[in-house]
């Protein structure tokens, strides 16, 4: 196989209760689900270990290549399992800077689509390469329903079946999430108390009750990333004015997210 292709969905989190700090970093519980958002890439096998990244769309093509997560993938990759590069095309769907980790799923296109190219099949050492990248990349490997834990490394599928319908709001600016965890840092002094919601709202999903789920999305880092960006505020606004069964952000923003039945 000389050439993949394959498209990397975006995720939302339908809560995000921030648990406590870690060596420096926050850890949190959530709930996260893909939508069929997606980016496309294309993957060839190079000549040699170097690899090289072509983006397209929503302003991608201005990322240096040092700031290039899906560069950075393809270099792990290579160096951790011993093979070739590869010459990749990203073609951005997936709005930057929204909390829907449009750079995990670039990261997560390039390891499955290297794996496939090069015929590596150990699924630990691909999992364990991920969570090294980002602190969503290694749930974003499999995606579906799940519960992330800690940095996001600690993964458990949910068996929550169906097709769920939600509106998405993106405002324009986006949100820093560094920016925003240290808002949220200058804001609380104590980890909030959200990861009751995320229970109920796998509870409610598991049953296909949207209307109950509705009542437990949630997001600790809204108020701090909605002081950041006052255009967050207004989608939310925006988005309830539907009536939906619940409206959260997503991530750390911009991106904001109603459920309907």
């Amino acid at each position: 196989m000389n050439t993949v292709k394959l498209k990397s969905y975006a995720k939302v989190n339908l809560t995000l209760s921030i648990t406590g700090l870690e060596n420096g970093y926050h850890t949190l519980d959530s709930l996260v689900a893909n939508i069929d958002l997606f980016d496309s890439l294309v993957l060839k096998k190079s000549k040699g270990k170097l690899s090289h990244v072509t983006m397209h769309g929503l302003g991608s093509e201005s990322i240096p290549p040092e700031k290039n997560n899906a560069l950075r993938a393809a270099e792990a990759f290579s160096e951790k399992f011993g093979t070739d590069g590869a010459e990749i095309t990203v073609y951005k769907n997936i709005p930057i800077g929204a909390g829907l980790g449009g750079s995990s799923a670039d990261i997560v296109g390039v390891l499955n689509g290297m794996a496939k190219l090069y015929d590596v099949q150990d699924e630990t050492a691909l999992k364990e390469l991920a969570d090294e990248l980002g602190s969503d990349t290694g749930y974003m490997l499999t995606g579906g329903f799940a519960r992330m834990q800690g940095r996001g490394e600690k993964v458990t599928p949910l068996d929550i079946s169906g097709k769920f319908h939600f509106l998405l709001l993106v405002p324009e600016g986006g949100v820093s999430a560094g920016e925003c965890y240290r808002k949220y840092d200058e804001l609380f002094s104590s980890p909030q108390k959200g990861v009751i919601s995320t229970e109920n709202c796998i509870s409610a999903l598991r049953d296909k009750n949207v209307n109950e789920g509705g009542r437990y999305l949630m997001n600790d880092l809204y108020t701090p990333a909605s002081m950041l960006n006052d255009d967050v505020k207004t989608a939310m606004e925006e988005a309830l004015a539907f009536s939906p069964c619940g409206a959260v952000m997503t991530g750390s923003g911009s991106g904001v997210i109603a459920l309907f039945e």
